[in-house]
């Protein structure tokens, strides 16, 4: 039988078809311009995402809510320095993404083989995160309705509900059908510190709290000015990917 060897390219064969695409992409007439006195670029024909409106639910259902809305508000409590997860947005951020393609993992390879592998190398199985939040609220509810009198997780204390989620951290609860209750918490935990901290266009971080609690400039386009000005609070407010907060739609 005769044997045929595929041949790679060499580095010399790529970089030389390479530099002739780029010199026929280059055969075209030159568009340099000069700018003098004014911006280089037109105003108002950037492409920003969508700004999320609060009010109705995609996704998540009115027992989901109440359960998420609960766990955020432990993760990310009230206190002196800024508001809590809940008031935050930090579930209607959660929602409008499984509602997208977040949810549905639309942006990633998804068709396996799933290995286990190792921390450091994230979620390695085949639910979507839409799966994974509807198969774990209904199993941590059905454990807290088992483990503490019929209660949902929303209806415990706040004590309860810390306790619980601290073991959730540590993998020392057995959640049913078999959902992993320490992967889980750690996928609750990611998706409020995101709603908490991201620009708050996607739904959460209400009113940039987060953002003025820490000084952070956000979507500011200079403040070079305050760059070296180190441990000195940032002087003025924070600025979303939709503007301020004087003229953001509420």
């Amino acid at each position: 039988m005769e044997s045929h060897s595929l041949k790679r390219p060499t580095r010399r064969v790529f970089l030389s078809s390479v530099a002739m695409t780029l010199v026929a992409a280059g055969a075209g007439p030159a568009l340099a311009r000069s700018f003098s006195g004014l911006l280089p670029w037109q105003e108002g024909v950037a492409n920003p995402p969508l700004q999320v409106r609060p009010g109705g639910w995609l996704f998540l259902t009115p027992e989901e809510v109440a359960t998420m809305e609960a766990v955020v508000d432990r993760l990310v409590p009230a206190d002196d320095l800024s508001i809590g997860g809940k008031e935050a947005g930090c579930v209607v951020y959660l929602d409008r993404q499984l509602a997208g393609t977040y949810g549905t993992s639309g942006r990633l390879y998804t068709s396996g083989p799933f290995l286990p592998g190792l921390p450091t190398q994230g979620y390695q199985a085949a639910a979507t995160p839409s799966q994974r939040y509807r198969a774990g609220i209904a199993a941590l509810n059905a454990f807290t309705r088992d483990a503490k009198g019929g209660k949902r997780f929303a209806e415990l204390s706040p004590e309860d509900q810390d306790a619980l989620l601290k073991e959730m951290e540590a993998g020392k609860v057995a959640l049913p059908n078999k959902v992993d209750a320490k992967g889980f918490f750690n996928l609750m935990l990611s998706n409020a510190m995101e709603g908490f901290f991201a620009d708050p266009i996607y739904g959460g971080n209400k009113d940039m709290a987060s953002w003025k609690m820490l000084g952070f400039p956000g979507a500011r386009y200079d403040y070079r000015d305050h760059v070296s000005k180190h441990n000195q609070p940032y002087p003025l407010p924070p600025v979303s990917i939709a503007g301020s907060t004087d003229w953001m739609a509420k």
